[in-house]
């Protein structure tokens, strides 16, 4: 891996820290901790932090010593703000840049997911395990949402997606999860708006699909952001 392709996942990785609390405001983080902690060399990590910083997400209090900034929430706010932003323009792409193939597989992994829905449904009517049920349909929508990144056919913006993630993908799951626990409807409402995504993409309205992203987006880290 490069030197860029390690600071990048360093600071991904401890960004998500901060976002779900693991880092809590005022702890201290220094270069060789959190290279030993990631098992990579503390270059990277150094770059990690200068973004972070800029970011306002740590504090600098020593050359190789930093804390998490006590403003942490206004900053995630900031986070989730260019995550849904950056999620409306992947779409805004999907729509001008779809091909066929692409939508035609969007469809089938929509089909997929209703058939795994409709078993969940009957499984929990009989009162039935769920689990493994309930993990191939958030793969299956994991899946769907990597193809409409792919449909932008922008690698820099899905990148920066990427990079933007206020939850990294374990997280998110994990949330999730947690969320289905409480309320085994959870998410359904939104699970709804993905078949319009793809008449939007079919239909090239980039207006439409971007909103339609925005939406759900925004929704979707609410809740989340909710559960931590």
């Amino acid at each position: 891996m490069s030197a860029e392709t390690l600071a990048d996942q360093a600071y991904r990785h401890v960004r998500s820290a901060i976002a779900t609390g693991e880092l809590a405001a005022g702890e201290k983080v220094t270069e060789r901790g959190m290279a030993e902690r990631l098992a990579i060399s503390p270059t990277p990590v150094r770059e990690a932090l200068r973004r972070l910083e800029l970011d306002g997400l740590i504090e600098r209090i020593g050359p190789r010593t930093v804390l998490v900034a006590a403003i942490r929430d206004a900053a995630i706010d900031d986070l989730a703000e260019v995550e849904v932003g950056l999620r409306g323009l992947v779409a805004r792409f999907a729509a001008r840049h779809a091909t066929a193939g692409q939508l035609d597989a969007l469809d089938a992994i929509l089909d997929r997911a209703d058939d795994l829905l409709i078993l969940l449904k009957e499984r929990r009517q009989q009162a039935q395990p769920t689990d493994r049920h309930l993990t191939a349909l958030l793969d299956t929508m994991q899946e769907f949402n990597d193809t409409v990144d792919t449909c932008a056919h922008n690698p820099v913006l899905v990148r920066m997606l990427e990079q933007s993630r206020v939850f990294s993908r374990p997280q998110r799951r994990e949330l999730l999860l947690q969320r289905v626990a409480k309320d085994d409807t959870f998410g359904l409402e939104r699970y709804t708006s993905h078949r319009a995504l793809v008449r939007a993409l079919r239909a090239g309205d980039s207006a439409t699909a971007e909103r339609i992203a925005l939406e759900d987006s925004q929704g979707g880290l609410a809740a989340l952001r909710e559960a931590r």
